[in-house]
C-alpha cells in the first residue's frame, strides 16, 4: 500500500453526483409496491479468515526474493488447489525500483471457469521490505510482517474460495493474488520514477493467465483487516466504477456494516486497481481503510514494524468478507 495521488480527484468528484441511485416514486393509491427481496448475509467464517492471516505472518516478511515469500508462495499454491481444480501459477520476472530483479508470482484460482460471467477478487500477498514511516527511524529499512496490508485481503479470499468449493456462486469468479506490490521506493530514497508499486497487477494486467480476459467487475482488497477499521468510497474507484463501489457499500449496509462502509469520498490513491483499470479495463474498485487521524490517510500502522497480528480484528475480517462474499453471492 503506498501513496496518495489526488490528480484524478477532481475528475472523480465530477461524475459522481451521476452515480446516486434514485429511490423510485410510487403513488400508493394508483400503483402497487414492488416487492424487493432483502440481501441474505453469505455464509463468512472470520476465524477461519484469521486462521489464514496468521498462517501467511508465520512466515515472516513475506518480501520478493525471500525464503519467507517462496515458503509462503508454495503454502498459497497448496492451499488454492485445496478448493479449486482450476489454479494459475503465473511466474514473472520484474525490476524494482534499484534495480533488483524480482523473482514474482501471482496466483489465480478460478470457480465455474466455463461461464462468461465473471467476478475478480484480488489482493497483494507480499509484504513492504522497508519500515519507512515507522516512527523509529533507524528501523526504516526494517521489513515488516505486513498482517493488515496484504495478509488481511489474502486471508479473506482464501476464506471466500473455501466457501466457494462447499457452495459455488452461480457466476464464475477469479480469485487473483498479486505479487511485488509493495516494493516501491522508501521515502526517503530520492527515487522519481513511476509505477514502481503494483508490480504483479502491472503483469497480470498485460498477460492474464486467460487470454483475452475480463469481468464484470473486479474487488481489490487491501488493509482490510484493522479493529474498527472504516472504508471509504476512494477517488480511483469512484472515477472508473462508481456503481461497483455503491452496490457494494450498500450490501455491506444492508448486512449489518455501516460503521465500517462509510459513504464518505475520500482521495484517489495508487493501488492495484489503477492498473486493472487502466491497462485491462476492467472496472475495479478498493476496499482500502481510509483513517482521517493519520497524516498519510492510511492505517496507522502502515509501512511500521507494528503492522503484525496483534492489531488485527476478526470483527473486521468478517464484514469485509461477509461483504464482498454477499456481493458474489448475489450476482446471476
Amino acid at each position: 500500500m503506498r501513496f496518495s495521488a489526488v490528480l484524478m480527484l477532481a475528475l472523480c468528484l465530477a461524475i459522481v453526483s451521476s452515480c446516486k441511485q434514485k429511490k423510485s416514486e410510487v403513488s400508493d393509491d394508483s400503483e402497487e409496491k414492488k416487492d424487493v427481496p432483502a440481501i441474505i448475509a453469505a455464509d463468512f467464517n472470520a476465524d477461519s479468515a484469521y486462521y489464514f492471516v496468521n498462517e501467511q505472518v508465520k512466515f515472516g516478511p513475506r518480501v520478493t526474493n525471500s525464503k519467507a515469500h517462496q515458503k509462503c508462495a508454495a503454502w498459497l499454491e497448496q492451499t488454492l488447489k485445496k478448493y479449486s481444480q482450476h489454479v494459475v501459477v503465473q511466474s514473472f520476472t520484474a525490476k524494482a525500483y534499484n534495480g533488483t530483479v524480482l523473482n514474482c508470482k501471482n496466483f489465480i484460482a478460478s470457480f465455474n471457469p466455463k461461464s462468461t460471467t465473471r467476478v475478480l477478487v484480488c489482493s497483494h500477498w507480499d509484504s513492504r521490505p522497508y519500515a519507512d514511516n515507522d516512527p523509529d527511524s533507524t528501523l526504516h529499512r526494517t521489513p515488516i510482517d505486513g498482517a493488515n496490508d496484504g495478509a488481511s485481503g489474502v486471508g479473506i479470499i482464501l476464506e471466500i474460495a473455501r466457501q466457494l468449493r462447499i457452495s459455488p456462486a452461480s457466476v464464475g469468479v477469479d480469485l487473483l493474488l498479486l505479487d511485488a506490490e509493495d516494493y516501491g521506493a522508501p521515502q526517503d530514497a530520492g527515487y522519481m520514477g513511476s509505477d514502481d508499486w503494483a508490480l504483479g497487477s502491472q503483469y497480470w494486467s498485460r498477460n492474464p493467465h486467460v487470454q483475452g480476459y475480463t469481468a464484470r467487475y473486479g474487488i481489490l482488497l487491501d488493509m482490510v483487516g484493522a479493529e474498527n477499521a472504516v472504508f471509504t468510497l476512494e477517488g480511483t474507484s469512484m472515477y472508473y466504477a462508481p456503481d461497483i463501489a455503491q452496490r457494494i457499500w450498500n450490501i455491506g449496509a444492508s448486512i449489518g456494516y455501516s460503521d465500517y462502509f462509510s459513504s464518505e469520498r475520500t482521495n484517489a490513491i495508487t493501488d492495484d486497481h489503477v492498473y486493472i483499470n487502466q491497462i485491462r479495463q476492467i472496472p475495479t474498485i478498493d476496499i482500502i481503510q481510509h483513517d482521517q487521524s493519520t497524516q498519510t490517510g492510511f492505517y496507522k500502522y502502515w509501512h511500521t514494524v507494528n503492522d503484525n497480528m496483534k492489531n488485527i480484528s476478526k470483527q473486521t475480517l468478517m464484514a469485509v468478507g461477509q461483504t464482498v462474499l454477499t456481493t458474489i453471492r448475489n450476482e446471476k
